[in-house]
C-alpha cells in the first residue's frame, strides 16, 4: 500500500464550505491545542514510573487533525499515518487506543523499537447531530523512549546488532484498548518481553490515560465552538504557518543550489569509517512550475550500515523527516525572539520536497536492517541541513552540535535486585553569528539529565561530579557551548553502556570557528586500571570503587576566535569555561595574575594574535571538522564540499 492509498484526497477541511473564522476564536483554538498538549505531557510525567519517561522526560505528545496533519508546533511527534493505514477512521469508536513501535511499519514516525507510540482518536457529532453519529475529527498521540522492550541487551539498544530482530519486540499497529477495554493479552506479551515489566506497564497506562484525557479535552473544544468552526481554525493554523515560512524564511535563502555532507563515524560492527550523509539543497524561484520551495536531495548518502545506525526516513514522502528538520530553518528568522515564536506544524510540509536515493542507504534501509542507534543519522542530518544552509546564506547559521547520547549502567543493587539506569546526556550547542552556544542542552524539548539525588537514592553509585567540561566548546568569535563532565563512582560491580557518536569526529565550526571537543568515556581515570571505553558499548565491566568519567561534546565555534572580545575570554576563564592555556592557544589572549586578580595583557595579546594570524595557512576552509576527520579520511583535513564557493 502506498501513502496515496490511505491519505485523505483533500488538503483542506473547510475550503469548500466558506466558513469564516473570528480571529479571536482562532487564537483561542490554537491556544487550547497547545494547552491540551501540555496537559497530556504533564499527566504522563506525573503518573509514569520509569526514570526515562518520568524524570528524563524523553517523550512527546502531539495533536493531529483527521487529515493526519500535525497541528501543534512546540515539538516534533510521531505520525498518525500507520494507524489510518491499518484501521479505517469510520470503524473507530470512543475509548479506542492504538499502539505501535514497529520501525518499518510506522511510515517513518518511529526510529527505533524503544520508542513506543499510543494514538487516541477524538470524536464529534456528524452531520446528523445524532448522539450515535460520532465521527473522528482529530487524534491525540504520545510517544516516548522506554526503558526496555526486550532484545539482546538491557535497554533494547544493542550496539553490535546486525538485524532488527536483535533489538526487541516489534509491534505493528494494533488496537491496545477497544472501546475503553484494555487488550490484556497484548499488554501481557509486551511486559513479558521487557526486563522492566512493571515500569513498562505503568508507563503505558500513563500514556494511554493521558491521551484519553486529551481526547476528552478536544471533544469539549468541538462541543463549544462546533465542528465547522474548529476545523476552519485547523486549516488556518496550518495555512498561516505555510505563509509565514514562505515570507520570513524562504525569502532569506537565495535561489540556487548547494551541496554539503557530514558523517557518522562508526556503526558498532565495522571498524570506524566515514558514513556519509549528503544533502543537495535547491531553492526554487517564483518561476518554478511547482512554486517556491526547498528541495532536499539525499543522493550521495552512504549505503545502509551493517550496524544499527540506519534510519527509515523515506516513508510517507518524508513527512516525519520534513518536520524533524524544519526547526533548523528557524535560525534564519529576523531575531532570536522571532525564532522562538515560529511553530513547526504541518504547514512546513508543502514548502519542502525530499528526494531520496534508492533503497539500501542509511536513509532508505531495507528490512530487517537494525536501527536502534538511528540518532547518528537523524541528528547528523540536522547538522547537514544547517551546514548546507550556511553555505547558501554566507554563514548566517549556527555551528554544529551533538546533543543526545545514551549512557548508563546496569547490574544488581545492594539487595540483589536487577536495575537499569540510563540517561540522555546532552552537550553544547553551536556558536551563532550573534551569540555563544548554550551549555549542556538536550535536543528533546523539556528533557533533562537525571537528578543526582534521585539516582543516588535508587541505584548503587555516587555522582561525584556533574559540571561543565572545561574547554569543550569550539573556539570562535562566538564560542560553542560546553558539554557535560560527569563522574560516577560505582558502589557495586556493574556494566556500563553507551550509544554515542562524535567520539572521533567533532562538532564542526563554521566561518572561521573551530570544532568542539569530542565525546569520551574513561573508567578509573588516573587509577591503576584506567581505560578508554568505546562510544558504542553494551557491557563494559566496571568494578566497585571505580569511577566512570563521561565528557560529552562541545558545540562548534562560529567566526574567527582571534576576533573574540578579550573581555569575553577573560570572563570565560574566570567562570571556569575556558582554561588559561586555551585562552592563549585558541584565542591568542595573554592573561596575567591569578584567581580574582587575573587580567588581560592587552599589548601581549595584540602581538600574539598578530603572530597567530601570520602563521595561518592561506585559503582556510569554511568549515573546521577537527583532527578526527583526518584520521578517518586518510589524511585529508576537509572534504571537497567544505569551501564556501562549492555549488
Amino acid at each position: 500500500m502506498t501513502t496515496a492509498d490511505y491519505l485523505p484526497t483533500v488538503t483542506s477541511l473547510t475550503a469548500d464550505q466558506g466558513v469564516s473564522v473570528d480571529p479571536i476564536v482562532l487564537e483561542i483554538v490554537q491556544g487550547s491545542l497547545a494547552a491540551v498538549e501540555r496537559e497530556v505531557e504533564t499527566a504522563i510525567a506525573r503518573t509514569s514510573r520509569s526514570p526515562m519517561i518520568r524524570d528524563a522526560h524523553d517523550f512527546r505528545a502531539g495533536i493531529h487533525d483527521r487529515l493526519l496533519r500535525k497541528l501543534t508546533g512546540r515539538s516534533y511527534s510521531a505520525l498518525v499515518h500507520p494507524i489510518a493505514r491499518d484501521f479505517p477512521l469510520s470503524e473507530m469508536r470512543p475509548g479506542d487506543v492504538f499502539f505501535h513501535n514497529d520501525v518499518y511499519r510506522s511510515e517513518g514516525g518511529i526510529g527505533h523499537l524503544p520508542d513506543l507510540c499510543v494514538t487516541v482518536p477524538v470524536f464529534a457529532p456528524g452531520k446528523t447531530g445524532a448522539a450515535d453519529d460520532l465521527q473522528v475529527v482529530a487524534f491525540v498521540q504520545a510517544f516516548g523512549h522506554h526503558d526496555d522492550i526486550g532484545g539482546a541487551v538491557p535497554g533494547s539498544m544493542p550496539s553490535s546488532a546486525t538485524s532488527v530482530f536483535e533489538e526487541g519486540l516489534m509491534v505493528p499497529p494494533i488496537k491496545l484498548w477497544d472501546a475503553g477495554v484494555p487488550n490484556r493479552a497484548a499488554l501481557t506479551i509486551m511486559t513479558r518481553n521487557s526486563r522492566m515489566p512493571d515500569s513498562l506497564a505503568a508507563d503505558l497506562d500513563a500514556e494511554c490515560s493521558a491521551c484519553l484525557m486529551g481526547s476528552r479535552r478536544l471533544g469539549e473544544l468541538f462541543a463549544r465552538y462546533g465542528r465547522d468552526v474548529v476545523e476552519a481554525c485547523f486549516d488556518q493554523i496550518v495555512d498561516r504557518t505555510t505563509e509565514t515560512y514562505r515570507r520570513e524564511i524562504l525569502a532569506k535563502i537565495p535561489v540556487g543550489s548547494w551541496t554539503w555532507e557530514d558523517y557518522a563515524e562508526h556503526d558498532g560492527v565495522e571498524p570506524p569509517k566515514l558514513h556519509t550523509q549528503r544533502i543537495t539543497l535547491t531553492r526554487t524561484g517564483a518561476d518554478d512550475p511547482d512554486g517556491e520551495r526547498l528541495i532536499l536531495d539525499f543522493t550521495g548518502t552512504a549505503p545502509q550500515a551493517k550496524g544499527p545506525i540506519n534510519h527509515c526516513g523515506n516513508y510517507a514522502d518524508g513527512n516525519f523527516l520534513k518536520k524533524w528538520l524544519a526547526p533548523v530553518l528557524r535560525n534564519l528568522a529576523d531575531s532570536p525572539e522571532r525564532m522562538a515564536e515560529l511553530d513547526v506544524n504541518e504547514g512546513v510540509v508543502p514548502l519542502i520536497e525530499m528526494r531520496f536515493p534508492p533503497p539500501g542507504t542509511l536513509l532508505t534501509p531495507v528490512f530487517p536492517a537494525p536501527t536502534n542507534a538511528r540518532t547518528f543519522v537523524i541528528l547528523r542530518l540536522l547538522g547537514v541541513l544547517a551546514g548546507v544552509l550556511a553555505k547558501a546564506v554566507e554563514g548566517r547559521m549556527p555551528a554544529d552540535q551533538e546533543t543526545i547520547r545514551y549512557t548508563g549502567v546496569y547490574g544488581e543493587d545492594t539487595e540483589g535486585r536487577p536495575y537499569l539506569m540510563r540517561e540522555v546526556l546532552g552537550g553544547g550547542s553551536g556558536g551563532r553569528y550573534y551569540a555563544d552556544g548554550e551549555d549542556t542542552i538536550h535536543v528533546v524539548p523539556d528533557s533533562r539529565n537525571l537528578p543526582t539525588e534521585f539516582t543516588e537514592a535508587r541505584f548503587p553509585f555516587l555522582v561525584e561530579r556533574l559540571g561543565l567540561a572545561v574547554d569543550s566548546g569550539g573556539p570562535g568569535e562566538f564560542r560553542g557551548g560546553l558539554g557535560y563532565d560527569k563522574h560516577i563512582r560505582m558502589l557495586k560491580d556493574a556494566h556500563f553502556m553507551s550509544i554515542a557518536d562524535r567520539s572521533i569526529l567533532a562538532c564542526w565550526g563554521v566561518n572561521g570557528g573551530r570544532a568542539g571537543r569530542s565525546f569520551s568515556v574513561v573508567i578509573d581515570p588516573g587509577g591503576a586500571n584506567e581505560r578508554v571505553v568505546d562510544a558504542l558499548a553494551d557491557a563494559e565491566p566496571v568494578r566497585a570503587g571505580e569511577v566512570i568519567r563521561i565528557r560529552t561534546t562541545g558545540g562548534g565555534g562560529w567566526g574567527d576566535p582571534l576576533r573574540r572580545d578579550p573581555a569575553a575570554v577573560l570572563r570565560d576563564v574566570r567562570w571556569g569555561k575556558v582554561s588559561a592555556a586555551a585562552a592563549r592557544a585558541d584565542y591568542g589572549v595573554v592573561l596575567t595574575g591569578e584567581g580574582d586578580e587575573v587580567a588581560v595583557d592587552e599589548a601581549a595579546t595584540g602581538a600574539l594574535r598578530a603572530d597567530l594570524r601570520a602563521a595561518r595557512q592561506p585559503d582556510q576552509p569554511f568549515f573546521d571538522r577537527g583532527p578526527g576527520y583526518a584520521e578517518l579520511s586518510g589524511g585529508a583535513e576537509y572534504s571537497e564540499y567544505d569551501r564556501l564557493e562549492t555549488t
